[in-house]
């Protein structure tokens, strides 16, 4: 199965015309373009898009400063790492998120009744990978949960950091917000159903960054299969290949996002909102054949051997409460999605891939 490319220029023009249009007034081929983006979520969890503010010179130039930072000498970057603040600003080192294949002993179970082919990868520790979590958007005034919701922090040397960090990650942002209202109406709700939940968010741009000279073995595990506990998470063109996304059906399948593209995955949060009819897409990422031709290929070139990946975490308000929307609320599994603050399902899924302590342990 291909995963289509949506180009979400007509659906931006028809809001540059209206920015308050109500789903009433889409003409017939844009609603049977927000129904292919609701059932393309649903039975893949992941989604390609063009969205035309987001151009692939915009993408390099975040990635070539961000493979200058990873570069940078270990302890130059631990000067930026926030333990206290469950890692959710500043840098995560290696060797610390756990995957969460290796601790839910319910997941484990499901992947042993998985046929062979399909199977992820199975990692044998912590990821061998650095991230940068980088908040974007207005913060909310008062919030029960500061910790989630803290300033930025800012390397030495990287001048144009929070401009470069600020410019994508905006953008980024505002590609998930029209794939939420496109997806909401293709679900048969409000327009605006996801994206007001959305508004002052923690939305956090994370690119990740994996050593390939020290790490860049066939089968070496970055991120070991897992979802992610945000609403959408989306991502710019990695220069090395090594994602591999699972279908609704169990299908295993390798991402290839064309140049200029974006791909957009479901999370959890998404999943609670819509009883668990677009449930949160499973991911690894792992180093491949291909992931290996372009490793000798960069290395030719003289090129960076970091391989970064160009990622987002759109999330619900910290303070907003998840649970099954619209018609989602009748459905047999809502029973399985209870109404709880963004914030304290965020907390505990964060304890468990351990990036917070236990709550004796948070500060």
């Amino acid at each position: 199965m291909q995963i289509p490319v949506i180009d979400l220029t007509p659906y931006l023009e028809l809001s540059g015309k209206s920015v308050s249009a109500g789903e009433e007034e889409l003409d017939s081929s844009l609603k049977s373009l927000c129904s292919e983006v609701s059932r393309t979520l649903r039975e893949t969890g992941a989604l390609l898009v063009k969205d035309p503010r987001c151009s692939a010179e915009d993408n390099d130039r975040f990635l070539d400063m961000m493979e200058k930072y990873f570069e940078m000498p270990d302890d130059f970057k631990r000067r930026q790492e926030r333990p206290n603040l469950h890692y959710q600003v500043g840098v995560t080192p290696e060797g610390v998120e756990v995957p969460r294949s290796l601790v839910d002993e319910e997941m484990q179970e499901k992947l042993r009744l998985m046929p062979v082919e399909s199977q992820p990868s199975t990692p044998t520790g912590p990821d061998p990978k650095w991230r940068y979590m980088w908040r974007v958007g207005p913060r909310p005034s008062s919030t029960l949960f500061k910790e989630l919701n803290s300033e930025p922090v800012i390397p030495e040397g990287f001048p144009g950091w929070k401009d470069t960090m600020d410019s994508w990650g905006y953008k980024m942002v505002s590609a998930i917000e029209v794939v939420a209202e496109m997806a909401a109406v293709g679900f048969g709700l409000q327009k605006d159903a996801f994206t007001s939940l959305m508004k002052q968010g923690p939305h956090l741009l994370a690119p990740t960054g994996s050593n390939l000279r020290r790490h860049g073995q066939i089968g070496t595990v970055f991120a070991g299969y897992h979802y992610d506990l945000n609403f959408l998470t989306i991502h710019g063109r990695s220069r090395f290949p090594g994602l591999s996304i699972w279908l609704s059906n169990g299908e295993k399948m390798e991402v290839k996002v064309p140049v200029g593209c974006l791909l957009i995955q479901t999370g959890k949060q998404i999943e609670w909102l819509t009883g668990g009819e677009c449930i949160a897409g499973m991911h690894e990422v792992v180093v491949t054949d291909r992931t290996t031709e372009a490793i000798k290929l960069a290395s030719e070139q003289n090129r960076s051997l970091w391989r970064v990946s160009s990622t987002l975490f759109g999330h619900i308000a910290s303070d907003a409460v998840l649970k099954p929307l619209g018609h989602f609320a009748d459905s047999p599994l809502a029973c399985k999605y209870p109404p709880m603050r963004a914030g304290e399902f965020v907390e505990q899924e964060l304890a468990v891939i351990n990036l917070k302590g236990s709550q004796g342990d948070a500060s």
